[in-house]
């Protein structure tokens, strides 16, 4: 039997993302969608009108769903146990600690959670064990459910390449550079006359969440906190390009082991769980249009890997932003915790 689960922020773009990535899941089953009082009393459908941004129709079976206010908790505490939250970050940080008091599972896109020290920041093949701090976090906020966060869809674009090698080799520091694509701002999004022709050497906050996430990501459980990983520097910058989706960064980095090579490097990424890495040797690659949906979109593309003059390695990672930096890693998240019967 499917568990039930729900979607809040069903009607924007990582929520359009999640429906298309859950209706034919086999282990989940949407029965739930909330969204603005804008959506709200609305079938999916009708309340999608003009904004589906998804290349296939809307699946049938969830089309006719109705779409309730976030605040109306009845609905979704008689029909699942498990929350997608694609809310933006102000919704977020009102409806989430709220649904996860009254015993729901969340698993998180916002950002407000991934700087709280009890609220785990999730990549399933990278930090799988700080799902421990959970019983922590429940006994902090007296809550009867929890939550868990995505990182940055900026930071999965480099940080799963990175973090396997750290596994073995231990990261010193790291220099990136992030191009981020349109769909990251959301919709409506930059208005055209800003972005073609252009690109913007500035996206709020992001620059701080590239530095501060992975630090936690690369931590430990504490007594009563995950406690972040002071011993790697990073600097970022961040960027907004006209490219549609997938977010590509070039990274330099540095090792604690100075013998390793590129050989063990390229050896350590074949190692990893199938269809997680995939390296190029092509010179001009990866690139978003031809790279991003690798995987179906759950893929992290690298290539140009070679010794760096300022630290040891530089290469170029590519994933895509709303898929795996979104609803995809978010579906993964999920699926961690069902196996860890946690849901």
């Amino acid at each position: 039997m499917k568990i039930p689960i729900g979607i809040l922020g069903a009607t924007g773009i990582v929520g359009q993302k999640y429906i298309n990535r859950l209706a034919s899941h086999p282990l989940f089953e949407i029965v739930y969608l909330a969204a603005s009082e804008h959506s709200a009393g609305k079938t999916y459908e009708e309340a999608v009108i003009g904004r589906w941004h998804e290349d296939i129709p809307i699946p049938k079976k969830i089309a006719s769903l109705l779409v309730y206010p976030l605040a109306e908790n009845c609905q979704a505490i008689s029909r699942c146990r498990l929350l997608f939250s694609a809310l933006d970050n102000e919704a977020a940080i009102i409806f989430e600690p709220y649904f996860a008091n009254i015993g729901f599972a969340i698993v998180s896109n916002a950002s407000w959670g991934r700087k709280e020290a009890d609220i785990p920041i999730i990549i399933p093949e990278i930090n799988a064990d700080h799902l421990s701090i959970i019983p922590i976090q429940q006994k902090n906020r007296s809550w009867k459910g929890f939550i868990v966060a995505k990182p940055c869809c900026t930071v999965q674009s480099y940080l799963i390449a990175l973090g396997i090698l750290h596994k073995k080799f231990v990261l010193e520091k790291i220099f990136v550079t992030s191009f981020q694509s349109l769909s990251g701002a959301g919709w409506p999004g930059i208005a055209a006359i800003d972005i073609l022709d252009n690109i913007i050497p500035f996206i709020r906050g992001e620059e701080e969440k590239c530095e501060e996430e992975p630090l936690k990501i690369l931590g430990s459980i504490g007594s009563s906190s995950i406690i972040k990983n002071n011993q790697i520097c990073i600097s970022s910058h961040c960027n907004r390009v006209p490219v549609l989706n997938g977010h590509l960064s070039c990274v330099s980095f540095s090792l604690k082991d100075k013998n390793v090579t590129k050989k063990d490097l390229l050896n350590t990424w074949a190692s990893a769980p199938k269809g997680l890495i995939h390296y190029t040797e092509s010179e001009d690659r990866p690139q978003p249009r031809k790279d991003k949906d690798r995987g179906l979109g759950m893929t992290i593309s690298i290539g140009r890997l070679r010794t760096c003059p300022l630290l040891d390695f530089r290469l170029v990672t590519l994933s895509h932003n709303t898929v795996r930096g979104a609803a995809g890693g978010g579906v993964l998240t999920a699926e961690l915790l069902l196996s860890k019967g946690l849901i």
